[in-house]
């Protein structure tokens, strides 16, 4: 045989076998002091708002899909976080926006002009949401933090009954 027919018949090397990863189990559950401090910071998320105007929705919601399987505790404390959130941020900006379309609209025909001080006053009560939002938030912390089971109204039903 010549040289180069002998590069040819080299057998290439078996590759080797690729590591086994270990059989997953559920992911280890949070201690009481995790679940306090994790839940706690989903309520606080509510102050991102005041800065950014959002990240605290993406922060309490990124807080219960990592945890959901981890606690049911901080998995219902963020759960109600984001969900009180969108509500009074996003509901709040919403219908302040739906509210002056409707005057916009209606000064066509005269009554708009005449609803400009009621939409002036609704402007001002729903501004005061996310002021009470963040109070809220707070007193949601705090009470996590204590260990306490905290809920927020009109949302802990809600948010428990997207638990199970």
């Amino acid at each position: 045989m010549n040289a180069e027919n002998e590069v040819f018949d080299v057998q290439p090397e078996p590759a080797p076998a690729a590591p086994v990863a270990p059989p997953q189990g559920p992911p280890p559950q949070l201690s009481q002091k995790d679940e306090r401090f994790w839940a706690m910071l989903a309520h606080l998320s509510v102050l991102l708002n005041l800065v950014t105007g959002f990240l605290g929705v993406g922060v309490a919601l990124l807080i219960h899909l990592i945890y959901r399987d981890r606690s049911r505790y901080v998995a219902y404390q963020s759960l109600q976080a984001l969900i009180f959130q969108l509500i009074f941020w996003a509901g709040g900006g919403v219908l302040i926006g739906l509210l002056w379309g409707l005057v916009g609209l209606l000064s066509e025909i005269l009554i708009g002009i005449l609803l400009i001080p009621a939409a002036l006053l609704g402007t001002v009560v729903l501004a005061l949401f996310p002021v009470i939002a963040v109070i809220y938030g707070v007193i949601g912390a705090v009470k996590c933090n204590q260990g306490t089971d905290f809920r927020y109204w009109l949302v802990s039903d809600w948010a428990l009954q997207l638990l199970d």
